[in-house]
C-alpha cells in the first residue's frame, strides 16, 4: 500500500474503520483522530501539516465506512 498523507482522507477513515470497528467517529475528539491516523503504519506524511478541515473530511470518510457496518 503507498503511503498516506492528510490528502488521503477516504483512506485513512478506511483505515481507521477498519482498526477501530466498534469506535463511533462522531464520539472522538479530533486530537485522539489526530493521533491515531499518525500511528497508522502506512501514514507517512508531515503530521504538522494536518489542520481542523482535514480531520473533518478523515472524521466523514470514517463515518461512512462505521455505517455501512
Amino acid at each position: 500500500m503507498p503511503a498516506l498523507k492528510w490528502t488521503d482522507a477516504d483512506e485513512i477513515g478506511f483505515e481507521l474503520s477498519e482498526k477501530f470497528p466498534d469506535l463511533d467517529p462522531l464520539e472522538v475528539r479530533f486530537t485522539d483522530m489526530y493521533k491515531m491516523a499518525v500511528e497508522l503504519p502506512d501514514f507517512a506524511d508531515d503530521p504538522k501539516t494536518s489542520c481542523e478541515g482535514v480531520l473533518e473530511a478523515i472524521q466523514m470518510a470514517w463515518l461512512e465506512y462505521f455505517r455501512e457496518n
